[in-house]
Protein backbone atom coordinates (compact mmCIF):
# COMPACT_ATOMS: atom_id res chain seq x y z
CA UNK A 1 0.00 0.00 0.00
CA UNK A 2 1.43 3.14 -0.84
CA UNK A 3 2.22 5.83 2.06
CA UNK A 4 1.14 9.11 2.08
CA UNK A 5 4.00 11.10 3.04
CA UNK A 6 3.25 14.29 5.08
CA UNK A 7 4.99 17.65 4.36
CA UNK A 8 5.81 18.74 8.13
CA UNK A 9 9.18 20.47 9.82
CA UNK A 10 11.18 19.83 12.87
CA UNK A 11 12.42 22.63 13.94
CA UNK A 12 10.86 26.68 13.94
CA UNK A 13 7.05 26.22 13.88
CA UNK A 14 7.69 22.21 14.82
CA UNK A 15 4.47 21.44 12.41
CA UNK A 16 4.94 17.80 12.94
CA UNK A 17 2.13 15.50 14.02
CA UNK A 18 1.40 11.80 14.11
CA UNK A 19 -1.93 10.79 12.08
CA UNK A 20 -4.09 8.60 14.23
CA UNK A 21 -2.84 5.65 11.98
CA UNK A 22 0.47 6.39 13.14
CA UNK A 23 -0.12 6.98 16.41
CA UNK A 24 -1.35 2.93 16.89
CA UNK A 25 2.08 1.96 15.21
CA UNK A 26 3.98 4.24 17.75
CA UNK A 27 7.12 1.67 19.19
CA UNK A 28 5.95 2.55 22.78
CA UNK A 29 8.57 1.04 24.82
CA UNK A 30 7.19 0.18 27.94
CA UNK A 31 5.90 -4.12 28.61
CA UNK A 32 5.64 -3.16 32.38
CA UNK A 33 5.09 -0.08 34.30
CA UNK A 34 8.68 0.27 35.28
CA UNK A 35 11.63 0.42 33.88
CA UNK A 36 15.31 -0.33 34.34
CA UNK A 37 17.91 -0.99 32.01
CA UNK A 38 18.72 -4.19 30.86
CA UNK A 39 20.23 -5.76 27.69
CA UNK A 40 16.44 -6.34 26.26
CA UNK A 41 18.02 -7.78 22.54
CA UNK A 42 15.23 -9.77 20.82
CA UNK A 43 16.01 -11.25 17.17
CA UNK A 44 14.72 -8.39 14.50
CA UNK A 45 11.88 -10.24 12.58
CA UNK A 46 8.87 -9.49 10.85
CA UNK A 47 6.14 -8.33 12.93
CA UNK A 48 2.58 -8.11 12.83
CA UNK A 49 0.95 -5.80 10.05
CA UNK A 50 0.31 -2.15 10.86
CA UNK A 51 3.24 -2.03 13.22
CA UNK A 52 7.02 -0.74 12.71
CA UNK A 53 8.18 -4.09 12.82
CA UNK A 54 6.34 -5.26 9.42
CA UNK A 55 9.21 -4.60 7.40
CA UNK A 56 13.09 -4.81 8.91
CA UNK A 57 13.87 -1.05 7.55
CA UNK A 58 10.81 0.91 8.52
CA UNK A 59 9.44 3.59 5.91
CA UNK A 60 6.16 5.74 7.35
CA UNK A 61 4.48 9.23 6.52
CA UNK A 62 7.58 11.24 7.82
CA UNK A 63 10.00 9.90 5.32
CA UNK A 64 10.29 12.80 3.01
CA UNK A 65 10.27 15.47 6.19
CA UNK A 66 12.74 13.24 7.85
CA UNK A 67 15.07 13.57 4.77
CA UNK A 68 14.42 17.24 3.88
CA UNK A 69 15.64 17.76 7.54
CA UNK A 70 18.69 15.43 7.36
CA UNK A 71 19.46 17.48 3.93
CA UNK A 72 19.53 20.67 6.33
CA UNK A 73 21.57 19.27 9.47
CA UNK A 74 24.21 17.85 6.67
CA UNK A 75 24.06 21.34 4.81
CA UNK A 76 24.73 22.56 8.29
CA UNK A 77 27.44 20.89 9.91
CA UNK A 78 28.91 18.50 7.34
CA UNK A 79 30.70 16.11 10.47
CA UNK A 80 27.63 14.55 10.88
CA UNK A 81 28.60 12.02 8.60
CA UNK A 82 31.84 10.51 8.56
CA UNK A 83 33.37 7.63 7.65
CA UNK A 84 37.60 6.27 8.09
CA UNK A 85 38.77 5.15 4.87
CA UNK A 86 38.90 1.52 6.22
CA UNK A 87 35.09 1.60 5.88
CA UNK A 88 34.75 1.39 2.38
CA UNK A 89 33.48 -2.28 1.76
CA UNK A 90 31.05 -1.53 5.05
CA UNK A 91 30.08 1.39 3.12
CA UNK A 92 28.72 -0.60 0.12
CA UNK A 93 27.26 -3.32 2.64
CA UNK A 94 25.21 -1.11 3.70
CA UNK A 95 24.12 0.45 0.54
CA UNK A 96 23.16 -3.04 -0.96
CA UNK A 97 21.21 -3.86 2.66
CA UNK A 98 19.52 -0.54 2.98
CA UNK A 99 18.34 -0.72 -0.95
CA UNK A 100 17.07 -4.61 -0.56
CA UNK A 101 15.02 -3.95 2.67
CA UNK A 102 13.09 -0.56 1.20
CA UNK A 103 12.41 -2.15 -1.81
CA UNK A 104 11.16 -5.56 -0.82
CA UNK A 105 9.25 -3.49 1.68
CA UNK A 106 7.73 -0.42 0.07
CA UNK A 107 7.68 -1.47 -3.52
CA UNK A 108 5.33 1.11 -4.55
CA UNK A 109 7.84 3.87 -3.26
CA UNK A 110 11.90 1.96 -4.43
CA UNK A 111 12.63 -0.08 -6.69
CA UNK A 112 16.33 -1.56 -6.95
CA UNK A 113 17.45 -3.35 -10.70
CA UNK A 114 20.38 -5.15 -10.99
CA UNK A 115 22.29 -6.62 -13.62
CA UNK A 116 25.71 -8.02 -12.66
CA UNK A 117 27.84 -5.08 -11.06
CA UNK A 118 25.62 -2.39 -12.85
CA UNK A 119 22.93 -1.64 -10.65
CA UNK A 120 19.71 1.11 -10.95
CA UNK A 121 18.01 2.57 -7.98
CA UNK A 122 14.78 4.23 -7.97
CA UNK A 123 13.16 6.13 -5.39
CA UNK A 124 10.06 7.74 -5.91
CA UNK A 125 9.32 9.88 -2.63
CA UNK A 126 12.67 11.64 -3.40
CA UNK A 127 12.30 11.63 -7.18
CA UNK A 128 15.88 9.75 -7.53
CA UNK A 129 16.39 7.56 -9.93
CA UNK A 130 20.16 6.66 -10.42
CA UNK A 131 22.10 4.23 -12.36
CA UNK A 132 25.89 2.89 -10.96
CA UNK A 133 28.52 0.57 -10.69
CA UNK A 134 28.18 -0.86 -7.29
CA UNK A 135 31.50 -1.16 -6.61
CA UNK A 136 32.62 2.34 -8.20
CA UNK A 137 32.06 4.93 -5.80
CA UNK A 138 33.24 7.78 -7.98
CA UNK A 139 29.64 6.46 -10.25
CA UNK A 140 27.44 8.09 -6.99
CA UNK A 141 27.29 11.51 -5.92
CA UNK A 142 28.23 10.68 -2.55
CA UNK A 143 29.99 8.19 -1.23
CA UNK A 144 28.11 4.77 -0.64
CA UNK A 145 27.16 5.53 2.55
CA UNK A 146 26.19 8.61 2.77
CA UNK A 147 24.11 7.99 -0.34
CA UNK A 148 22.09 5.73 1.08
CA UNK A 149 21.70 7.33 4.37
CA UNK A 150 20.55 10.76 3.23
CA UNK A 151 17.39 8.33 1.82
CA UNK A 152 16.56 6.31 5.26
CA UNK A 153 14.94 6.96 8.30
CA UNK A 154 17.04 6.80 11.46
CA UNK A 155 20.84 7.43 12.38
CA UNK A 156 23.63 4.89 11.45
CA UNK A 157 27.00 3.81 12.71
CA UNK A 158 29.22 1.36 11.46
CA UNK A 159 31.03 -0.53 14.10
CA UNK A 160 34.21 -2.30 12.98
CA UNK A 161 35.18 -5.80 14.47
CA UNK A 162 38.83 -6.14 15.74
CA UNK A 163 40.81 -6.60 19.02
CA UNK A 164 37.89 -8.30 20.83
CA UNK A 165 36.06 -5.08 20.34
CA UNK A 166 33.73 -2.52 18.43
CA UNK A 167 35.03 0.60 17.10
CA UNK A 168 32.66 2.92 15.97
CA UNK A 169 34.04 4.07 12.71
CA UNK A 170 31.47 5.45 9.96
CA UNK A 171 28.31 7.27 10.91
CA UNK A 172 25.63 9.33 9.40
CA UNK A 173 23.73 10.85 12.97
CA UNK A 174 21.38 13.85 12.56
CA UNK A 175 18.42 12.89 14.39
CA UNK A 176 20.57 11.40 17.86
CA UNK A 177 19.20 12.16 21.30
CA UNK A 178 22.64 14.06 23.15
CA UNK A 179 25.72 12.60 21.86
CA UNK A 180 27.67 13.61 18.94
CA UNK A 181 29.67 11.53 16.18
CA UNK A 182 32.34 13.69 15.50
CA UNK A 183 33.47 12.96 19.73
CA UNK A 184 32.86 9.26 19.10
CA UNK A 185 33.95 8.20 15.97
CA UNK A 186 36.98 5.95 16.16
CA UNK A 187 35.61 4.91 20.18
CA UNK A 188 35.47 1.63 20.93
CA UNK A 189 31.94 0.33 22.41
CA UNK A 190 33.26 0.83 26.17
CA UNK A 191 34.12 4.15 25.74
CA UNK A 192 31.10 5.14 23.86
CA UNK A 193 28.75 4.03 26.54
CA UNK A 194 31.04 5.26 29.32
CA UNK A 195 28.61 8.19 29.95
CA UNK A 196 25.37 6.05 30.74
CA UNK A 197 24.41 5.93 34.54
CA UNK A 198 24.06 2.64 36.37
CA UNK A 199 24.25 0.09 32.97
CA UNK A 200 27.76 -0.29 33.85
CA UNK A 201 27.33 -1.51 37.45
CA UNK A 202 25.00 -3.92 36.57
CA UNK A 203 26.52 -5.35 33.37
CA UNK A 204 24.80 -4.76 31.31
CA UNK A 205 27.05 -3.38 28.78
CA UNK A 206 29.84 -6.17 29.33
CA UNK A 207 26.77 -8.67 28.10
CA UNK A 208 25.69 -6.82 25.38
CA UNK A 209 29.67 -6.94 23.99
CA UNK A 210 29.94 -10.36 24.33
CA UNK A 211 26.42 -11.10 22.15
CA UNK A 212 27.11 -8.76 19.84
CA UNK A 213 30.95 -9.65 19.13
CA UNK A 214 29.10 -13.04 17.79
CA UNK A 215 26.24 -11.47 16.35
CA UNK A 216 25.54 -13.60 12.88
CA UNK A 217 25.38 -12.80 9.20
CA UNK A 218 21.45 -12.89 8.25
CA UNK A 219 20.03 -12.89 12.35
CA UNK A 220 20.29 -8.81 13.02
CA UNK A 221 19.11 -8.27 17.02
CA UNK A 222 17.07 -5.53 17.99
CA UNK A 223 16.33 -3.37 21.15
CA UNK A 224 14.79 0.09 22.50
CA UNK A 225 16.21 2.91 23.96
CA UNK A 226 13.97 6.08 24.74
CA UNK A 227 14.38 9.68 26.33
CA UNK A 228 11.98 12.68 26.25
CA UNK A 229 12.45 15.56 24.45
CA UNK A 230 10.26 19.14 24.23
CA UNK A 231 9.22 19.88 20.86
CA UNK A 232 9.22 17.09 17.93
CA UNK A 233 13.21 18.50 17.26
CA UNK A 234 14.87 15.48 15.38
CA UNK A 235 18.41 16.93 15.81
CA UNK A 236 18.63 17.16 19.73
CA UNK A 237 22.51 17.08 18.92
CA UNK A 238 25.46 18.56 21.61
CA UNK A 239 26.46 20.62 18.65
CA UNK A 240 23.25 22.51 19.11
CA UNK A 241 22.54 22.56 22.66
CA UNK A 242 22.21 25.78 22.58
CA UNK A 243 19.19 25.50 20.60
CA UNK A 244 17.21 22.73 22.62
CA UNK A 245 18.42 22.53 26.24
CA UNK A 246 16.13 26.02 26.85
CA UNK A 247 13.83 24.30 25.73
CA UNK A 248 13.08 22.19 28.54
CA UNK A 249 12.28 25.39 31.15
CA UNK A 250 9.15 26.22 28.73
CA UNK A 251 6.97 23.00 29.80
CA UNK A 252 3.92 24.43 32.10
CA UNK A 253 1.05 22.62 32.92
CA UNK A 254 -0.46 24.06 30.20
CA UNK A 255 1.49 23.10 27.65
CA UNK A 256 2.27 19.41 28.59
CA UNK A 257 0.27 17.94 25.62
CA UNK A 258 1.73 19.59 23.08
CA UNK A 259 5.18 20.05 23.65
CA UNK A 260 6.54 17.03 25.56
CA UNK A 261 7.79 13.98 23.48
CA UNK A 262 8.24 10.48 24.06
CA UNK A 263 11.57 9.90 22.08
CA UNK A 264 11.87 6.26 21.37
CA UNK A 265 14.47 4.44 19.40
CA UNK A 266 14.34 1.46 17.51
CA UNK A 267 17.77 0.14 17.62
CA UNK A 268 18.74 -2.99 15.15
CA UNK A 269 22.00 -4.25 14.40
CA UNK A 270 23.15 -6.35 11.27
CA UNK A 271 26.33 -8.21 10.36
CA UNK A 272 27.25 -6.86 7.39
CA UNK A 273 28.41 -10.17 4.96
CA UNK A 274 31.83 -8.84 3.14
CA UNK A 275 33.36 -6.43 5.95
CA UNK A 276 32.05 -8.52 8.87
CA UNK A 277 31.09 -5.19 10.18
CA UNK A 278 27.98 -4.65 11.99
CA UNK A 279 25.14 -1.76 11.04
CA UNK A 280 24.08 -0.30 13.70
CA UNK A 281 20.47 1.43 13.00
CA UNK A 282 19.14 3.83 15.88
CA UNK A 283 15.59 4.62 14.29
CA UNK A 284 13.95 7.79 15.83
CA UNK A 285 9.90 8.35 17.00
CA UNK A 286 8.53 10.86 18.20
CA UNK A 287 5.05 11.01 20.47
CA UNK A 288 3.63 13.95 22.17
CA UNK A 289 1.24 13.64 25.16
CA UNK A 290 -2.01 14.20 23.38
CA UNK A 291 -0.92 11.74 20.98
CA UNK A 292 0.30 9.22 23.60
CA UNK A 293 -3.00 9.13 25.63
CA UNK A 294 -4.97 8.65 22.85
CA UNK A 295 -4.09 4.75 23.71
CA UNK A 296 -5.21 4.13 26.94
CA UNK A 297 -2.87 1.55 27.66
CA UNK A 298 -0.01 3.72 27.61
CA UNK A 299 -1.49 6.85 28.83
CA UNK A 300 -2.09 4.62 32.29
CA UNK A 301 1.57 2.92 31.74
CA UNK A 302 3.37 6.28 31.14
CA UNK A 303 2.98 8.09 34.14
CA UNK A 304 3.86 4.99 35.99
CA UNK A 305 7.06 4.41 34.47
CA UNK A 306 8.08 8.14 34.94
CA UNK A 307 7.44 7.79 38.60
CA UNK A 308 9.25 4.58 38.76
CA UNK A 309 12.72 5.82 37.51
CA UNK A 310 16.02 6.09 39.87
CA UNK A 311 17.80 9.61 40.12
CA UNK A 312 19.74 8.95 38.03
CA UNK A 313 18.17 8.31 34.65
CA UNK A 314 15.81 10.77 35.74
CA UNK A 315 18.89 13.11 35.64
CA UNK A 316 21.04 11.25 32.98
CA UNK A 317 17.81 11.72 30.28
CA UNK A 318 17.77 15.26 30.98
CA UNK A 319 13.97 14.71 32.80
CA UNK A 320 14.25 16.69 35.89
CA UNK A 321 13.18 20.01 34.95
CA UNK A 322 9.48 18.83 33.56
CA UNK A 323 8.96 15.09 34.64
CA UNK A 324 6.66 16.13 37.75
CA UNK A 325 4.76 18.67 35.47
CA UNK A 326 4.16 15.62 33.13
CA UNK A 327 3.86 13.20 35.53
CA UNK A 328 0.59 15.52 36.80
CA UNK A 329 -0.65 16.03 33.76
CA UNK A 330 -0.53 12.47 32.31
CA UNK A 331 -2.12 11.44 36.06
CA UNK A 332 -5.69 12.47 34.83
CA UNK A 333 -5.28 9.82 32.51
CA UNK A 334 -4.69 7.03 34.92
CA UNK A 335 -7.41 5.07 36.41
CA UNK A 336 -5.86 2.63 38.37
CA UNK A 337 -7.00 -0.25 36.14
CA UNK A 338 -4.25 -3.09 35.29
CA UNK A 339 -2.41 -2.73 32.30
CA UNK A 340 -2.00 -5.75 30.13
CA UNK A 341 1.35 -7.23 29.43
CA UNK A 342 2.95 -6.25 26.23
CA UNK A 343 3.70 -3.25 24.28
CA UNK A 344 0.72 -3.15 22.54
CA UNK A 345 -2.45 -1.30 22.53
CA UNK A 346 -5.26 -3.38 23.51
Amino acid sequence: MAIVFKQETFRNDFSYRNSPENIRRFPFPFDRDEYMYSVNMEPHVHGRAGTVYESLIDVDEHYVAEMHDRALVLKEDPLRYQALPHMMSAQWDTLELLMEEQAAGYPDHFTLIRNGDQWRWINRPLGIDDSFTFGDASTLPYEPFEYITRQAQGDFCIVDQRDSNLWMDAGMVTTQADWSLDFDIGMNFMEWHGPVPLAHQIGVFDRALKFLLNLQQGKPTRRFNWTMTINPRLDTSPENYHKWGPDRTTVTPDNVGEKVHLRVELQSLWRLPRSNAILFVIRCYLINMEELVTVPKWARRFPRVLRTLPPELIDYKGLTRFRETTIDWLSKYDDGAPTSPGIYPD
